[in-house]
């Protein structure tokens, strides 16, 4: 299967910088992937397409401010660092700028005035390298990277981020601190939602699965086969696995909000050979058409990148003339695109 068979046309202008004014008001396009039609509703009437019954699954990992910047030492030379996940108590793995001066052995420290010391320790594949990270005071480290960090706003988010990101770029029902780019579905959902589903009879559960950089991994290679996935860790907890599995033994509609809670979903019930057993794992599924979905009815997800692993799995669930066909149709209609753009139900 070719990569280039999941391109598609984008605007520039229709990559969404900022998110919606209000909370809970960007538009919804809906694909019905069995009949093959498109219809064109709001966030907020998600009520109206979900039904009583229905298992809503959300990713309640939480952001972290993953991005500090400080100088090295002794020559004062400016470095901007994303850390991407922590290996244990003091090491960690990250990415640097720039990158060729920041050689083993190296030394930063970040804040103003510093509060971290950092000493690169070796590098590794992609431009990573492992760091040693401490406080210069008294303080646990993730307190002084939350202090003093900024939000890991994605690439093709072209400007600096602000305050209002803080609270923007994470869900409402964020919980599990862990990862460096949110589950941007879930941007959509305001506590009012979430009660008036509820209401209606829609279920929800709750498991954890840390966005790691991965997800911004661009597909390097010709054919989809080649290419390989960023494992991510996965948490299910016993009343989640409880629900789903109640769910499947009823017939019940699991309704996955996001890319990463499907990868989490699919692979749980992968590796319970049909059922979801309570604790962690690693999602290393690289989702395709051709994939047959065990647990997912229906999905819940936002606009994603040409050629992307994201969108090759929203075409494994929707079929893929049809969800280009649907991105055809949300360019022309001038829907805002990828992390703080508009919404995409897959039924």
């Amino acid at each position: 299967m070719d990569v280039a068979d999941f391109d598609y046309l984008l605007p520039p202008d229709l990559i969404a910088q900022t998110p919606p004014v209000e909370p809970g008001s960007s538009r919804l396009l809906v694909l019905n992937r069995r009949a093959g039609t498109i219809a064109h509703s709001h966030v907020g009437e998600l009520p109206r397409w979900l039904t009583p019954g229905d298992l809503l699954v959300l990713n309640d990992t939480r952001v972290f401010p993953a991005r500090v910047y400080g100088r090295r030492t002794p020559s004062g030379g400016s470095v901007e660092c994303l850390l991407l996940r922590r290996l244990d108590e003091d090491y960690w793995e990250a990415l640097m700028h720039p990158g060729r001066k920041l050689a083993p052995g190296a030394h930063v420290l970040f804040g103003d005035p510093p509060e971290l010391a950092c000493e690169v320790l070796e590098r590794r594949f992609y431009g990573r390298r492992l760091v040693r990270l401490s406080s210069l005071h008294e303080g646990d480290v993730m307190d002084i990277v939350g202090r003093i960090g900024h939000v890991p706003l994605p690439p093709y988010i072209r400007r600096a981020d602000q305050p209002l990101d803080r609270e923007r770029y994470q869900t409402v029902y964020a919980r599990a601190e862990g990862s460096v780019a949110a589950p941007t579905a879930g941007l959509h959902f305001t506590r009012g939602l979430l009660e008036a589903l509820g209401r209606d009879g829609v279920e929800r559960a709750d498991l954890t699965l840390h966005v790691g950089y991965g997800t911004f991994k661009p597909v390097r290679s010709g054919r989809v086969e080649d290419h390989v996935v960023d494992a991510e860790p996965f948490e299910v907890s016993v009343e989640t696995a409880r629900a789903i599995n109640d769910a499947l033994d009823r017939g019940r509609r699991i309704v996955a909000v996001g890319t990463t809670t499907t990868r989490a979903l699919e692979s749980a019930v992968r590796r319970g050979r049909g059922r979801v057993e309570p604790g962690g794992g690693m999602a290393d599924l690289f989702i395709y058409p051709g994939y047959e979905f065990q647990a997912v009815g229906a999905l819940m997800t936002n606009f994603h990148l040409p050629r992307s692993s994201l969108l090759m799995l929203v075409c494994a669930f929707g079929g893929r003339e049809s969800v280009l066909d649907a991105y055809r149709e949300a360019v022309a209609r001038r829907y805002r695109f990828y992390s703080y753009g508009d919404a995409m139900l897959v039924v």
